[in-house]
């Protein structure tokens, strides 16, 4: 079936938003937000095999060895690369997003590489979350999708019935092509990810392509969410055997689930921000950390770890979120923490790079609905050319940056203290 886009007609993006809100006020007597925090003794370096085994021992995620791992950053390298690797497809395409909107020629064009597959015989698996995609989608494309063979499926949709699940959302971004390619990180597909972050109309993001036996986690990851949503397993040609490269990077997959919380992905970062020895640079679209994470970010700052973190600036796409995430800025800026503004684009990555040593990459942002309410993919690697290409998009986007200190944050003017502290009220939610 289409979905019912009269019913979101009414609500539109406001009224998904509140009744979301409303329902994850509900949702968080049983467990409000990710900010508990964690003792950790002696905490192991990322990027060492110590860490590989805590990660594994906390959230189940293997280490997976001998993959190929390609970074794409920006539409420009992002959507030939996936479109290519469509076009490519013999047996199965997989594909989730919590954004699929309308474009132009780029956009149209990926979405008619799925359906020339779909007419050609390949099984084509669409996932699309019900909030995230459905006020924007052309409802004609999920039509054209349906009828050359491709299978559209809602992720929980709105009811009044399901009112405790409308706030926890499938926010991870997939695409597995034969379940031996695989991309995974921030991007949606809308014009808005085309370009080259050149304008405020071109977004930046980063976005990774996956050859070797880490594919089979990222198929999982869709499994789960497919599963739930058509009470069908995918199974037989859908997982083909995988061969490791030779030289190929250490792997681990991270999912969350919007069922149980996100805490797979809270104590990844938690033991990752524990145990960086000498740097520690986040970028994210969506910076409202909980209190327990301020603090664990201060006290790296306070051991001497050079902890910078680049976020949106006045191009953002919601400005309530900059806000409520500036309530922390004058706590971390006190304590050492350096804060960048990115002012060229809508900053969309979402990167955690420690040491020179280890990375991760994903849909996640370092806030409560990431850590605590949907769900979520983390790729994290331990690969020093990787991670120092990852160093060096890091680098050039501070190029474009403002950096705050503390003299100019405890000198803005009083109506922004004000926004920060109504905007503190609902700070879990973002």
């Amino acid at each position: 079936m289409l979905l019912p886009s009269g019913r979101m007609a009414v609500l539109g993006a406001a009224g998904v938003g509140a009744v979301a809100a409303a329902a994850g006020l509900k949702a968080a007597k049983a467990r409000k937000t990710a900010a508990r925090g964690f003792d950790l003794d002696d905490p192991p370096a990322p990027g060492g095999p110590e860490f590989g085994r805590l990660l594994e021992s906390l959230t189940g995620s293997p280490v997976r060895p001998g993959n190929r791992v390609e970074i794409l950053r920006n539409g420009d390298e992002i959507f030939p690369s996936m479109v290519k690797a469509i076009r490519s497809a013999q047996r199965s395409i997989d594909f989730s997003t919590y954004i699929y909107w309308t474009g132009g020629p780029v956009i149209t064009d990926f979405g008619d590489a799925l359906i020339e597959r779909a007419c050609a015989g390949v099984e084509v698996r669409i996932l699309l979350d019900a909030v995230g995609s459905a006020v924007k989608i052309d409802q004609r494309l999920v039509e054209r999708f349906r009828e050359a063979g491709a299978e559209v499926e809602w992720f929980r949709p709105p009811h009044w019935y399901t009112l405790n699940k409308v706030n926890n959302r499938l926010h991870r971004r997939l695409l597995i092509i034969d379940g031996s390619v695989g991309f995974t990180g921030g991007t949606g597909v809308g014009e808005e990810w085309t370009g080259d972050a050149q304008d405020p109309d071109h977004w930046r993001e980063t976005h990774l392509r996956v050859e070797g036996p880490a594919v089979r986690d990222l198929m999982g990851g869709f499994q789960e969410n497919w599963a739930e949503t058509t009470q069908r397993i995918l199974a037989g040609p859908h997982l083909p055997e995988l061969s490791s490269f030779e030289d190929g990077t250490d792997v681990q997959v991270t999912r969350s689930s919007a069922t149980k919380g996100s805490t797979d992905i809270e104590e990844l970062f938690y033991s990752a921000i524990a145990g960086a020895r000498s740097r520690l640079w986040i970028t994210t679209a969506f910076f409202v950390p909980p209190d327990a994470f301020v603090e664990a970010l201060c006290a790296s700052a306070g051991r001497g770890v050079d902890v910078q973190i680049l976020v949106n600036g006045p191009n953002i796409d919601k400005e309530i979120v900059r806000r409520a995430g500036q309530r922390s800025y004058g706590r971390l800026l006190a304590c050492g923490v350096r804060i960048f503004e990115y002012q060229q684009t809508m900053l969309h990555a979402k990167t955690l790079l420690i040491d020179g040593a280890w990375a991760s990459v994903g849909s996640n942002n370092f806030s409560n609905r990431s850590l605590a309410l949907n769900s979520e993919l983390s790729f994290s690697l331990s690969d020093e050319r990787i991670v120092a290409e990852l160093e060096q998009h890091f680098r050039d986007d501070l190029r474009v940056s403002d950096e705050f200190d503390l003299t100019r944050w405890n000198s803005r003017p009083r109506r922004k203290r004000v926004v920060e502290g109504v905007t503190a009220l609902v700070r879990d939610q973002f």
